[in-house]
């Protein structure tokens, strides 16, 4: 069986046995049917959403003349960025809500909620939102993309039941209304995207995203496989329902279910709490499929050079680690307990640094001092989230904040504590994969060979993903048994 996979800008070609078993996102298995996706429908089926919210009144009946309002709206990330995008409808549809209800223009905000993701540049804020919700609200001044580092604009609630500093934006803090349009879209971080999550991460600070991003919450076993039941996931709930305490309001959720093109599957509006049920519900007919008829030994996909994260992802070393992890997360339901994965990379020491600026330091202080796992890296933690320098490149630098690179790190232990062993295929540099403990071959072939002797057998079951990185993924389960196995 010949099949290309993932590796740089490009593919690699791999001669894998006639008996492997392929999955592709949406096309192995449809995805449940979207919406029609015309402006018209889709429209309609959010304002529906909107008009008849799970749990709190319609979003009209919360605003009035004089109400400040925040919409709150995912970075570039994830979600989709065509014309009928959730978010650029929504958007439309919450506008012309509160218009109706004697909201004024002058009013609003949008905030793009990148947490400690790179904050928004100009061109991806038009992306986001299209070209004329850009040109309605950006030259006066009413888009920003949120600053975790700016105290100013910060406001400290102090600390939950469980220990957790929460600390949020101080404009949704202010706010009269405050509406999170989000995506119930499968997440190897606790189960979904969107809801508490899109608070919890989107529009908080450093500290508070150290109770849940972290070694002792990630390594727990409730975190692999992904399940919206984990420690990770109860926090986001806690610390989003500890800001609707102290702001003395909820948020008024609209989210919606995404198939693998990013098209609107159903639209749920209402309050977190209530509604997060009813969308996962939804959301699992198409996250979670049962397909698998047995378990496998061997995993085979690729990794491009840019994806998800940005470009550079798939050759620097700490963001290697997450991606291989998150595989590990989303299908250890169908791994055997010796699997191997088999994985192109043009792994070739472009660590992006304009990005990832603290990236390089981490990964050379990884190889010293006592460094065996990743998780011993984890003292550094408050080192690196305060250096003046790489905080200053997150605020103005279009960078990720440094301490995003720890909840990579912590996540990138995870590839090695459930597999035997990770093959990267075809690396340029191939030290720095090793310098990672992973294993390196120059072809699928002979790392396929190598495997078998050492872990897996003659006749492994072998499971092929090609896609894995440029669709929107699901979570593969066991046809028998689905979620639970």
């Amino acid at each position: 069986m010949t099949l290309d996979f993932e590796y740089g800008s490009g593919l690699l070609r791999a001669q894998l046995p006639e008996y492997t078993d392929v999955f592709i996102p949406g096309e192995t298995v449809p995805d449940p049917p979207c919406l029609p996706q015309t402006w018209e429908c889709l429209y309609e089926a959010t304002r529906d959403s909107v008009r008849h919210p799970i749990g709190m009144p319609p979003l009209a009946s919360l605003a009035r003349r004089g109400s400040r309002v925040v919409l709150i709206i995912p970075d570039i990330v994830k979600g989709g960025l065509q014309e009928t995008s959730h978010r650029k409808v929504a958007a439309r549809v919450c506008l012309d809500e509160l218009y109706a209800a004697g909201v004024e223009k002058k009013d609003i905000l949008f905030l793009i909620s990148n947490g400690l993701h790179p904050r928004a540049t100009v061109s991806e804020m038009r992306r986001i939102l299209g070209a004329d919700l850009f040109e309605e609200f950006y030259p006066s001044g009413q888009i920003t993309s949120h600053d975790s580092e700016d105290a100013e604009n910060l406001v400290d609630l102090g600390f939950t039941e469980e220990g957790d500093h929460v600390i949020m934006n101080r404009l949704v803090y202010e706010a009269d209304v405050a509406i999170l349009i989000g995506h119930t879209q499968g997440n190897p971080y606790g189960g979904y995207s969107g809801g508490y999550k899109h608070c919890a991460t989107g529009i908080t600070h450093w500290r508070s995203i150290s109770a849940h991003h972290v070694p002792q919450v990630m390594h727990r076993g409730d975190f692999v496989p992904v399940s919206t039941h984990s420690r990770m996931r109860s926090k986001f709930d806690r610390q989003g329902q500890f800001m609707e305490e102290k702001m003395g309001k909820k948020f008024f959720c609209c989210d919606a279910v995404l198939d693998t093109k990013s098209r609107q599957i159903a639209v749920h509006s209402g309050w977190a709490k209530e509604m997060q049920p009813v969308a996962w519900a939804c959301a699992d007919q198409r996250t979670y499929v049962p397909w698998a008829e047995k378990k496998y030994d061997v995993v085979v996909f690729g990794m491009p050079t840019d994806f998800h994260y940005g470009d550079g992802m798939g050759t620097n070393p700490i963001q290697m680690m997450q991606a291989l992890s998150a595989q590990v997360i989303r299908h250890k339901r169908v791994l055997s307990q010796r699997c191997v994965f088999l994985v192109s990379s043009i792994c070739d020491g472009y660590f992006h640094d304009e990005r990832w600026p603290y990236l390089r330091e981490l990964y050379q202080m990884f190889q010293r001092d006592y460094m065996n796992i990743l998780p011993d890296m984890n003292r550094y933690g408050e080192y690196f989230a305060t250096n003046p320098e790489y905080i200053r490149k997150y605020r103005f630098a279009g960078a990720f904040h440094p301490f995003h690179g720890f909840s990579m790190m912590s996540c990138g232990h995870l590839a090695e504590e459930h597999t035997s062993a990770i093959y990267i295929v075809g690396a340029r540099e191939p030290g720095i994969a090793r310098s990672m403990g992973l294993k390196t071959r120059a072809t699928f072939e002979e790392a396929l060979e190598d495997a078998k002797r050492k872990f897996v057998g003659d006749r492994p079951n072998i499971l092929a993903l090609p896609k894995a990185f440029t669709t929107t993924a699901v979570h593969l389960c066991m046809k028998e048994g689905g979620p639970g196995l």
